[in-house]
């Protein structure tokens, strides 16, 4: 046992609809960000108080075309992964960061559209876990992010 552990667990809104790249070598990604939320009481005013955060997720293979299929601005989401930082050039050619939720598990907490998808097999709180799915098993030459 290696003793430690990457992963990270969301539950919040997409903030749009996700972004769908598709690659030469039939690579599917898809990128979006996340808002989670937390209500709190200031201690001073007593007034209720809401924080948002913003999670950029990615997703691939199989979960890419489900979220390229299925998933929507405001849909809400729970996501399993790991953090991810990965360095780029911008183009002033100055290296850049950024961590990202790469999302390994996928529920649709939000109920399909019936008249958009109709025939969709996605209902509410449908998991999909591309790792007991034969299709969706992980390429490990699919590993870039570009």
């Amino acid at each position: 046992m290696s003793g430690t552990v990457n992963k990270v667990i969301l539950i919040g809104n997409l903030g749009k609809d996700p972004e769908i790249r598709h690659f030469e070598n039939g690579g599917v990604l898809a990128s979006f960000p996340l808002a989670t939320s937390e209500s709190y009481t200031d201690r001073q005013t007593g007034e209720k108080k809401e924080h948002t955060d913003w999670h950029d997720v990615v997703l691939w293979r199989g979960l890419a075309e489900v979220a390229e299929k299925y998933l929507h601005k405001g849909d809400k989401i729970y996501v399993e992964g790991k953090l991810k930082k990965r360095s780029y050039q911008d183009r002033e050619g100055l290296t850049r960061y950024a961590v990202e939720i790469v999302g390994e598990e996928l529920t649709m907490l939000s109920r399909v559209d019936a008249e958009q998808h109709p025939k969709s097999p996605y209902r509410k709180e449908q998991t999909i876990n591309p790792s007991t799915l034969e299709e969706f098993k992980p390429n490990p030459e699919d590993e870039s992010p570009f």
